[in-house]
């Protein structure tokens, strides 16, 4: 895997995000993104340190809602909060038909699914079992 400075795929998706966002560490937007999770009531909330994994950003969040509706309204919230907060404008896949939405807010990366997608895809067990240079 090249570094991020020799993947243009990667920079320019991490310069993209961060250009017009306020300088904010990553560990600050993942403790805003969690407290925006909770006030949305989303469900059984696991957070992913990606350091060392993956180049793509710090850290994961998989996340549940209960319905195709509430995993589109947490989704929209959560980027709401993110513009207001952070002037970050995440890219947003997957709204309208609220199975799996992912939101990439740059050094942080969630995913909230329907229970039954979750279960399927089992994402967080592949990113939890990874090792350094494994995913």
């Amino acid at each position: 895997m090249l570094p991020i400075r020799h993947n243009p795929a990667l920079f320019l998706r991490r310069t993209r995000l961060s250009s017009t966002a306020k300088k904010v560490s990553g560990k600050a937007l993942l403790e805003s993104i969690l407290s925006s999770l909770d006030d949305n009531k989303a469900e059984d909330v696991i957070s992913i340190d990606l350091k060392g994994k993956s180049q793509i950003a710090d850290f994961m969040i998989v996340c549940s809602g209960r319905s195709s509706r509430q995993v589109s309204a947490i989704a929209e919230k959560l980027s709401d909060d993110l513009k207001q907060k952070f002037e970050i404008f995440p890219k947003i896949e997957g709204k309208e038909q609220g199975d799996w939405v992912l939101i990439d807010a740059g050094d942080v990366i969630v995913h909230v699914f329907r229970p039954e997608v979750r279960e399927f895809y089992q994402l967080e067990k592949l990113w939890q079992g990874a090792g350094p240079g494994d995913a």
